[in-house]
């Protein structure tokens, strides 16, 4: 058997296998199935929204069907769950699916109004949702349509959250200048709210005045205020003026400088090269560690990788499997400092403990390995690794398969290349957010423009394009191995230009190669 002919049978068979791992894991598969076939002495539990609502897992999947559905089986809209719900998918960031659930809530207290109370904190976390989901105009008509006693400092602080978060500065400023006037901009929210507008628009600098505007005004800094002035200075390689400011922190008496205050600190010490600085830092922020809180040894163990410390990192991970349960964050986080220090064999042996440890399997984890092979240029073993996931009957998702593609481009290694790419393109699903390397696609397009029959390339642009607009380098490979193959390239010229990609010089110089 040829090789080409050997590739499309191992291909064919690879991908048949993917589909039907993704298909048996699919959520339109049966999964009651599973419930009913076992014990069937004990009554099945009654499913909760709760439990409707977290699969949907993709921000953007639509919830009024499932809503539809469960409000027809018979189901009640309890106004507080909803809104405990809400506030979990917000966190999520699954303002979508947080904006679907509020309407209904909003549906369910007008229904009840008589009983409850619809305040003006649940307005403004409407207004909220409706400016993350369809803008700064959707919100302000909202925030129009309000009765005046609910267009209080909450009503009028979600508005200017919107507005900080389009990056829309002058709109922001106004609009705290407005809430000033009236007397709404006596809390640090909104004040903190423009220092993280400064922040996003690279106008550190402005970030300092405006905790001194807040303090002559009386309004009290927070924790947040004081570490989005540090980092203003921080960013701006301003060590000695970040120091005075947390000394000036430590020094107030309804503050207590945390550790993500001291992180922060630790940070900006070691982009400075203040290493001795940094692991001081480092230390008050585990002297303020919050035993039970993973995102502490998270932010701590990722420091110590900046740095170099791999003791400092053992030492944490062990003290947080002593007082805590691990999750994938926690294996996430682990892996991505022994990867950035090069210990591959040690990432290894970490990934076996996670795969037996219990946790939801969540290809996140391994692909920060499978990083770790790209770096090193070991690709045969990212590709032994994918096949033992796939034998254990575990769907690898296009971000895994793209990762093994890319590498193996980066090595030069294009049939490989070709290969995964293929596989990462067979499985993508539009919701997963993955896009494929551009670098590692051009250098394939180039390598079966060359290599690969014209039948084979078809089929890989078909798949490419649910992915990434067609462009120039997609149609010279399609253009290159029709001339190969003795095909006719006019209704190919035709479509360049329908999709307003006009031929250039390129084009000319590949048509006349083949002349």
């Amino acid at each position: 058997m040829d090789s080409s002919r050997f590739f499309r049978v191992n291909r064919l068979k690879t991908v048949l296998r993917v589909a039907r791992l993704l298909l048996s894991s699919s959520p339109l598969a049966p999964a009651a199935a599973k419930s009913y076939c076992s014990k069937t002495s004990r009554p099945p539990r009654r499913r909760s929204l709760a439990a409707i609502v977290y699969p949907l897992g993709h921000p953007s999947i639509n919830l009024s069907p499932e809503l539809d559905r469960w409000v027809a089986d018979g189901n009640p809209l309890r106004i507080v769950e909803i809104q405990n719900l809400v506030r979990d998918l917000r966190r999520r960031r699954r303002h979508k699916q947080a904006l679907e659930l509020n309407r209904c809530k909003v549906s369910e207290w007008m229904k009840t109004k008589r009983n409850a109370i619809f305040m003006a904190s649940d307005h403004a976390v409407h207004l909220d949702l409706i400016g993350e989901v369809h803008g700064v105009s959707a919100a302000e008509n909202y925030f129009k349509s309000l009765m005046e006693k609910d267009k209080n400092e909450k009503t009028y602080g979600a508005l200017l959250n919107c507005y900080v978060r389009e990056r829309l500065i002058n709109e922001s400023l106004s609009h705290l200048e407005k809430m000033k006037v009236m007397g709404l901009a006596s809390s640090s929210l909104p004040y903190n709210n423009i220092m993280c507008l400064y922040t996003t628009t690279g106008q550190h600098e402005k970030v300092p005045p405006l905790l001194a505007e807040m303090k002559e005004s009386m309004v009290m800094p927070d924790n947040f205020s004081y570490r989005l002035c540090i980092n203003s200075y921080g960013t701006r390689s301003d060590i000695e003026g970040m120091e005075k400011v947390l000394e000036e922190m430590a020094l107030q008496p309804q503050i207590v400088v945390d550790w993500n205050t001291y992180s922060v600190v630790a940070n900006i010490y070691i982009r400075a090269l203040l290493i001795e600085k940094a692991i001081s830092a480092l230390r008050k922020a585990e002297g303020k560690l919050e035993k039970k809180n993973g995102l502490c040894y998270n932010h701590l163990i990722s420091l110590y990788g900046a740095i170099g410390n791999k003791a400092e990192i053992w030492r944490l991970w062990k003290l947080q499997k002593e007082n805590m349960k691990l999750v994938n964050r926690d294996y996430t986080t682990m892996l991505q400092a022994l990867v950035k220090l090069g210990e591959i064999e040690e990432a290894e042996e970490l990934i076996k403990e996670w795969e037996s440890s219990g946790n939801s399997f969540d290809f996140r984890v391994p692909n920060v390995l499978l990083v770790g092979y790209r770096k090193k240029g070991t690709m045969e073993k990212a590709e032994v690794m994918l096949d033992e996931f796939l034998s254990k009957g575990k769907a690898p998702p296009s971000s895994s398969w793209g990762i093994v593609a890319t590498g193996f481009a980066e090595k030069g290694e294009m049939s490989k290349a070709y290969e995964f790419m293929t596989s990462a393109l067979c499985v993508y699903k539009p919701s997963s957010g993955w896009e494929p390397n551009s670098n590692a696609i051009r250098s394939i397009l180039h390598y079966i423009a060359d290599e690969v029959d014209a039948k084979n390339v078809e089929t890989f642009v078909d798949l490419l394009k649910n992915v990434v607009p067609l462009n120039g380098d997609i149609y010279h490979t399609l253009i290159k191995s029709y001339i190969r193959a003795g095909a006719g390239i006019e209704k190919l010229l035709e479509s360049m230009k329908s999709k307003g990609i006009e031929p250039n010089e390129e084009t000319l110089e590949i048509i006349a190669s083949f002349k």
